[in-house]
């Protein structure tokens, strides 16, 4: 069965460090971090990715009254991507698009802060938001973007952990090519550092990264002193169209999409497997049809964990071996961990390396882990190459679930 072709045509995001693509991958190339120190409240002072956009660019002072962090993260990200795209947007038949967007933590965010705002009151709920509920709702942010644009076609979240961002360009790829939709919106949002709860969840796990000196190094993954997770929020979403759609209107294409998986651990909570992820990108090359010596580029999920670094490295020394050819690296030392948004924003930090050839590095490495070395990872400076063509975008999450997404430099 003849299965169209799917492409990017447009980007638009927020980033801890950057709120348009040449911002973000100038800081990426330049090794620009910008974490900083949030109060958070029972915690005392945390490391955070905050993200410095201006939600008033597309969204009045009632929608930023009524809606929430994630929906005004997710509708700036929309219409950057509308506008990146150069569709005819006003004119487009808005039932024939769908929104598909990643999250991980949406819901529990509004409900805890509003518990502690009525704490102040003992407890009475004449103070509860009476838009507790539509905030709350699972599909939030896909549906803020929907009143905000007048968009009347699917929207939805996924619910995918930390896979989020790469499920929701999966699922976009699946709609368009049912010709459920003709133009799809979709990647991932995360309104993270917004909770008590995540950091003081990782924080209990022994997995809540900290540095004794500089806030910027307190995300480094494959470094023998990393000790955990930066918990920061951010945004990411794509415009989708099949070709045949985009050449019609002569829309400049950014990649294509040629393979992808997701899969299932089934064996621990927490804990990565590395067998399970191993498959995961084996069965994502099988799909977009190369061999893992095509791959030019992978760009780690490594959180800054100290047994999850390793597990993925060991999955990735499975599939590609000792490729000469395959180059890999890691955005979260630069943002930390997107969570929802995290495989979308990663995703879009390289695929500027189709045009300059130039990857990114991992940053923060002083001292590499003997156990995440591989031939080729590129470590605190850009490496420059004859050609990228290819690049894998691995996402992992909690419960187990593995994403794998593969694209290719788009050439007629």
């Amino acid at each position: 069965m003849h299965q169209s072709r799917i492409v990017i045509t447009g980007i638009g995001l927020t980033s801890p460090n950057g709120n348009t693509l040449e911002e973000y991958r100038q800081n990426l190339l330049e090794g620009v971090a910008r974490i900083q120190l949030i109060d958070m409240r029972y915690m005392g002072q945390v490391p955070a990715g905050v993200c410095d956009f201006d939600p008033k660019k597309y969204q009045s002072r009632k929608e930023l009254r009524v809606g929430t962090r994630a929906g005004s993260i997710a509708i700036y990200s929309a219409r950057e991507a509308i506008a990146n795209s150069g569709i005819d947007f006003e004119n487009f038949d808005k039932s024939r698009i769908g929104v598909y967007i990643g999250t991980t933590e949406h819901g529990n965010v509004e409900t805890e802060n509003e518990v502690y705002n009525i704490s102040k009151f003992d407890y009475d709920t004449k103070f509860w938001t009476h838009h507790h509920n539509p905030r709350t709702v699972a599909n939030n942010p896909a549906g803020e973007i929907t009143i905000n644009t007048g968009i009347t076609g699917p929207h939805y979240t996924i619910g995918a952990a930390c896979a989020a961002g790469n499920a929701g360009l999966i699922q976009a790829l699946q709609m368009l090519r049912l010709g459920e939709v003709d133009f799809a919106l979709a990647g991932g949002v995360s309104e993270s550092i917004q909770s008590f709860g995540i950091f003081a969840g990782f924080k209990s796990q022994g997995a809540l990264g900290s540095h004794p000196i500089d806030v910027n190094k307190t995300s480094r993954p494959f470094d023998k002193s990393r000790n955990g997770i930066v918990v920061s929020e951010g945004g990411c979403i794509y415009s989708l169209e099949r070709l045949e759609d985009a050449q019609a209107r002569g829309a400049t294409i950014l990649a294509e999409i040629i393979g992808y998986r997701i899969n299932s651990d089934a064996s621990d909570y927490v804990l990565p497997n590395p067998e399970r992820q191993a498959e995961c990108m084996q069965q994502a090359l099988a799909v977009a049809g190369i061999e893992a010596a095509e791959v030019d580029i992978v760009n780690t999920h490594a959180t800054s964990t100290p047994m999850g670094d390793i597990q993925e490295i060991k999955a990735i020394r499975e599939v590609f071996g000792d490729s000469p050819t395959t180059y890999v690296n890691n955005t979260k030392s630069y943002i930390g961990h997107c969570m929802g948004a995290a495989g979308a924003l990663e995703l879009a930090g390289n695929l500027p390396s189709f045009q300059d050839n130039i990857i990114h590095p991992t940053i923060n490495v002083d001292e590499l882990d003997p156990e995440c070395a591989l031939p080729n990872l590129v470590i605190n400076e850009p490496r420059k190459v004859d050609a990228v063509k290819v690049i894998l975008n691995n996402s992992f999450g909690m419960l187990g679930i593995n994403s794998a997404l593969i694209l290719r430099k788009f050439e007629d």
